[in-house]
This record gives C-alpha cells, sequence and structure tokens, in this order.
C-alpha cells in the first residue's frame, strides 16, 4: 500500500462514557444493558443511538423501558426521545413503555410520534384522549 493511502477506517471509534461524544455509534444491545448497570450518567443518549442503530425494536424498546424507568430525570427525558426514534422508525411500542410514558408529561416527542406513526388502535386511552384533546383547543 502506498504511504499516501489509508485501509479501512473504523466507523465506530471507542465509546467515550466520559463525555458521551462517541456514543452515537452505538448497536449493541450489550454495551447498553452494561452502561445501565455501571450507572453510566450518559446512559440515555446510548438508548438513543441504540434506538437509532439498531434494526430489531423489541431489543431496543426494553432498554428504552430502562431509561423511562430510571429515577434520573435527565435518562428519563431521553428515554422518551428515544421511544419517539422507535415510534418513527419501527412504528411500534409496547406496553411497558407506554406504561411509563404515562407518568410522562403530556406533549413530548414521543407522544407526537406514537401518534403520528403507530397505528392509532394500538395506543391507549390516555393518548388518545390528549391528542383529541389538542385538537380541540
Amino acid at each position: 500500500m502506498h504511504p499516501d493511502e489509508s485501509g479501512p477506517v473504523d466507523p465506530a471509534p471507542v465509546l467515550n462514557w466520559q463525555d458521551g461524544s462517541t456514543l452515537r455509534w452505538i448497536d449493541q444491545p450489550d454495551e447498553v444493558d452494561a452502561a445501565f448497570d455501571r450507572g453510566e450518567p450518559f446512559v440515555g443518549v446510548a438508548v438513543i443511538a441504540l434506538a437509532l442503530n439498531h434494526a430489531d425494536a423489541n431489543t431496543i424498546l426494553s432498554r428504552v423501558g430502562k431509561a423511562l424507568a430510571s429515577e434520573d430525570a435527565e435518562i428519563r427525558r431521553q428515554g422518551v426521545i428515544a421511544l419517539a426514534h422507535v415510534a418513527r422508525l419501527h412504528r411500534t411500542v409496547d406496553r411497558q413503555c407506554l406504561q411509563l410514558l404515562r407518568s410522562c408529561p403530556r406533549g413530548n416527542e414521543a407522544d407526537d410520534d406514537l401518534w403520528s406513526f403507530v397505528a392509532h388502535r394500538r395506543l391507549p386511552w390516555w393518548l388518545w384522549r390528549h391528542h383529541y384533546a389538542v385538537r380541540l383547543a
């Protein structure tokens, strides 16, 4: 190989848990699980990345549920964002995430993306009520 040519580049650098700068490439659920186990402050960022990078919605939703159940308000907020991505990209949601989302303030990103991208028949009455109240206002 010529000195000016470079070989293949790994698009995913080493994960930086100190500042979260490289977490956007996470696509492995076990990395997110380990971050939850370690109590990483940027685990919510990792859940968002998993929602954007992993192909299996059920695998993602179990981690989104962990974020939504977190005692940390920022991780819960990031769980809401991750759930919005799952709704938009996979057009699905599970009961656990809906139950946890119910305790969040209405009008968040997940409320809107669930309503826009998931079949309405799969959504709970409280989300219907929210969206109809918004339309009537």
